[in-house]
């Protein structure tokens, strides 16, 4: 379970480093465009972000990996 997370987490970090490395501009971007939104349309987006990254991990387990 705990390498299953360790996994994860750096998946995320290589993600979001290669995001960030890559299009610093469009961070900014997809920022301002966040914070033009209500609080509640985030915390929605935050959720099913959230959900779907279960599913992936379920799907992912299911799979082997």
């Amino acid at each position: 379970m705990i390498g299953t997370a360790l996994l994860a987490f750096g998946l995320v970090l290589i993600v979001e480093g290669l995001v960030y490395a890559l299009a610093p501009s469009l961070v900014e971007d997809l920022l301002e465009a966040l914070r033009s939104l209500p609080e509640g349309q985030r915390r929605t987006l935050g959720l099913v972000a959230l959900g779907v990254g279960v599913v992936f991990v379920w799907v992912a387990k299911s799979l082997g990996a």
